[in-house]
C-alpha cells in the first residue's frame, strides 16, 4: 500500500517536473517569438534606410571619382581625353539634376496640404542670400565663356557653347531649390530622394573640382612664365588658346575676366554641396521640436571696435594685394620687397586675430554656460568642415616651417616667414575653437527665439505684486495647464499663427509708460566686436590668395626644400582647402555673431 503510493506519489512528481518544463519551454518559445519579431521590426525599419545611405553615398562617390579621373587625364594633355570630354560628362550630371528637382517640385507641389516638416537650423536667409550673389557671378563667368566660345566658334567643339548655356540653366533652378525646399525633412520616397540629393552633392562637387582645377593651372602657368622672365629655367607653359584667330575683339577681355571670377564660382558650389548634405542627413529625421526653433534677433548695440578695425584691415589688404601683384613680376629686389612686406602685414593681421579668439574663449570661460548637445546635423557639419579645411593650411604652414629651418639660402623674408607659418597654424587653433564654442553654448532662457514674430499681446495685466491676493475660487485648470500645451508653446509656426501657455498672473509684465530699454551687456558686446572683426580679417585673408596673392610660389624657399613638382601638388591641395575655410569661416563667425 505504501509502496502503491510512494510509486502514485512518484509519479505524480515526475509528471508535475514534466508540466513545469513544459511551461518554462513554452514561456521561453514565446519570449524567443517576441524577440524574433522585435528583431524583424527594426530590421524592417532600419535596414533599407541604412542600406539606402550606403548605396547612395558610394553612388556619389564614384560619380566624383569619374571626373576626377577624367581632370587628370585631362592634366596630361593627352591627345585621348580632352576638356571637351569632361564638360559632356559634367553636362549629363546637371541635366539629371535638374529632371531630378523638376520632380521634386512638383510632387511637394501635389502635396501642398500635407503639412512638411522643416529643420531651421539648415540655413537662414542671408546665407542663401549670400550664396544668390555668387550664383549671379557664377552667370556672369557663364556669359563671358558664351562669348568666347561665338569668337572662336569655327575651331572649338560645340561642347564650349552648350556647357555654360546648361550650367548657367542648372544655377538658376538650383538658387530657386534653395530658397524654398533646402530645409524641407523628406518622409517619402525616401530611398530615391536620398539617391537625388546625392547626386546633386556630387555633381557639385566635382563642378568645385573643375573649377579648382582651371584655376590651379592658370595660377601654375603664371607661376612658370615669371620663372622663366627671371631665369630661373626654361619650364614648359601650356598654352590653351585655339588654334584660329577670334572673329570678335573681346576674346582676350572674356578669356582673362574668367579667371578672376573663378573663386567666386568655387565658393558657390562647394556651399552648395554643404547644403544639399545637410538636406540628405535629413532625409525621414525625426525633428526634435524643442530645439527647432527659429534663431535670436541680432542687436547691433555696443558695435563700434569690431566693424573700425575690421575695415582698415580690409582697406589695408586691398593695398597689399595692389602692391604685391604690381611689384612681384619687377625686379629682384622689388620681389624680395613685396614678400617681406606681405609676411609683415600677415604677422600683424594674425597677432590681431589671436588675441581677439583668446579674448573671447576667456569671457566663455568666465561665463559658466553648459553646451547644447541636441542633435544637430548642421551644426555637426560646420565642425567638421572646420577641422577638415584647416588640414591644408597647416600642411602648406608647417612645410613652410621645415624649409625656413632648413634653407642653404638667407633671403630677407626666411623668419618673417616662419613666424608667419606658425603664428597661422595657432590662429587656426583658436579660431576653429572659440567658432566651435559658441555655437555649442546653449541659449539663455529669458531671450525671444524668434524676431520675426510678434510677442503675445498683453491686455489688461497685472502682476501679483501690484494686485491684492484673489481668496476666492481658483482654477485649478488655469493653475496647471495640460502637459500638452507645454509641447505647444515650441513656437511653432502652422497656419501663420503661433501657440503659447497661458501665463500665470505671476508671470505676466505690467507695461507701464513706454518700455524699458535693458542694461547692455557688456560681455556680449564684446563678444560681438569679435566676431565681426574675425568676419572682417577672414574676408581679408580670403581676398589675397584669390586673386592672385600667393607668396608660396614666388618665395623660393619651399620650392628650394621640397622641389618644384612636389611643392606644387602640395599648393594646389593646400590653396583650394584655405580658401574654402576662409569662407566656411565667414558664415560660422556671422551665425556666432547672431547666436551672441
Amino acid at each position: 500500500m505504501s509502496l502503491t503510493m510512494m510509486e502514485h506519489s512518484g509519479l505524480d512528481i515526475m509528471c508535475l517536473n514534466k508540466y513545469c518544463h513544459s511551461s518554462s519551454s513554452s514561456s521561453s518559445s514565446e519570449q524567443d517569438k517576441k524577440m524574433f519579431t522585435k528583431l524583424k521590426l527594426r530590421l524592417s525599419g532600419e535596414y533599407p534606410r541604412k542600406n539606402a545611405e550606403f548605396l547612395s553615398g558610394q553612388y556619389g562617390t564614384n560619380l566624383l571619382l569619374i571626373g576626377m579621373a577624367l581632370m587628370l587625364a585631362i592634366a596630361h594633355h593627352g591627345p585621348s581625353v580632352k576638356e571637351e570630354h569632361l564638360l559632356s560628362f559634367v553636362s549629363c550630371l546637371m541635366i539629371l539634376q535638374l529632371i531630378w528637382m523638376m520632380w521634386y517640385i512638383l510632387v511637394r507641389d501635389r502635396q501642398k496640404n500635407t503639412l512638411t516638416e522643416k529643420d531651421v537650423h539648415a540655413t537662414t536667409c542671408w546665407i542663401r542670400g549670400g550664396l544668390t550673389l555668387l550664383a549671379l557671378l557664377s552667370l556672369i563667368m557663364d556669359a563671358f565663356r558664351i562669348g568666347y566660345y561665338v569668337g572662336y566658334q569655327s575651331c572649338v567643339s560645340a561642347v564650349l557653347g552648350v556647357y555654360p548655356v546648361i550650367h548657367a540653366t542648372h544655377t538658376i533652378a538650383q538658387v530657386h531649390f534653395l530658397w524654398f525646399h533646402i530645409k524641407d525633412v523628406i518622409k517619402s520616397f525616401e530611398t530615391f530622394e536620398r539617391f537625388g540629393v546625392m547626386h546633386a552633392v556630387f555633381t557639385n562637387l566635382l563642378l568645385w573640382c573643375n573649377g579648382v582645377m582651371s584655376e590651379a593651372e592658370h595660377f601654375l602657368n603664371n607661376h612658370k612664365r615669371r620663372l622663366t622672365a627671371l631665369g630661373y629655367g626654361n619650364l614648359t607653359i601650356v598654352h590653351s588658346e585655339p588654334h584660329c584667330n577670334c572673329t570678335t575683339s573681346t576674346c582676350s577681355m572674356f578669356s582673362s575676366s574668367l579667371f578672376y571670377l573663378y573663386p567666386f564660382n568655387v565658393e558657390y558650389h562647394i556651399f552648395v554641396s554643404a547644403m544639399l548634405f545637410v538636406m540628405w542627413k535629413n532625409i525621414g529625421r525625426t525633428i526634435d521640436l524643442s530645439s527647432n526653433r527659429k534663431r535670436l534677433a541680432t542687436k547691433t548695440e555696443g558695435l563700434t571696435v569690431g566693424p573700425i578695425l575690421g575695415l582698415l584691415a580690409l582697406a589695408s589688404t586691398i593695398g597689399i594685394l595692389v602692391v604685391y601683384v604690381t611689384h612681384v613680376e619687377e625686379s629682384l629686389r622689388m620681389r624680395q620687397s613685396a614678400i617681406s612686406m606681405f609676411y609683415i602685414y600677415g604677422i600683424v593681421m594674425l597677432v590681431f586675430m589671436c588675441s581677439a579668439g583668446g579674448s573671447g574663449l576667456l569671457i566663455y570661460r568666465a561665463d559658466h554656460v553648459p553646451l547644447d548637445t541636441s542633435k544637430n546635423p548642421s551644426r555637426q557639419l560646420d565642425t567638421e568642415l572646420l577641422f577638415g579645411s584647416s588640414i591644408g593650411s597647416w600642411l602648406m604652414s608647417w612645410c613652410s616651417v621645415v624649409a625656413a629651418l632648413g634653407a642653404t639660402s638667407n633671403p630677407p623674408y626666411r623668419w618673417t616667414n616662419l613666424i608667419f607659418s606658425l603664428l597661422l597654424v595657432l590662429e587656426k587653433y583658436i579660431q576653429n575653437l572659440f567658432i566651435v564654442e559658441s555655437l555649442y553654448r546653449q541659449q539663455e532662457d529669458g531671450e525671444r527665439e524668434d524676431p520675426e514674430l510678434p510677442a503675445a499681446p498683453e491686455i489688461f495685466s497685472v502682476t501679483s505684486s501690484l494686485a491684492p491676493p484673489f481668496n476666492g475660487i481658483i482654477n485649478r485648470a488655469y493653475e496647471t495647464p495640460d502637459r500638452n500645451c507645454a509641447t505647444m508653446e515650441n513656437e511653432q509656426e502652422e497656419s501663420g499663427r503661433v501657440y503659447r501657455c497661458p501665463r500665470k498672473p505671476s508671470e505676466v509684465p505690467l507695461p507701464v509708460g513706454n518700455n524699458v530699454k535693458e542694461p547692455p551687456n557688456r560681455k556680449r558686446q564684446i563678444l560681438k566686436n569679435i566676431a565681426v572683426f574675425q568676419i572682417m580679417c577672414n574676408i581679408s585673408l580670403w581676398i589675397l590668395p584669390a586673386f592672385g596673392c600667393r607668396p608660396q610660389y614666388d618665395n623660393g624657399l619651399e620650392q628650394e626644400t621640397f622641389g618644384f613638382s612636389i611643392w606644387t601638388t602640395v599648393l594646389n591641395f593646400a590653396i583650394p582647402l584655405n580658401l574654402f575655410y576662409r569662407m566656411h569661416s565667414v558664415a560660422s563667425l556671422f551665425e556666432v555673431f547672431r547666436r551672441v
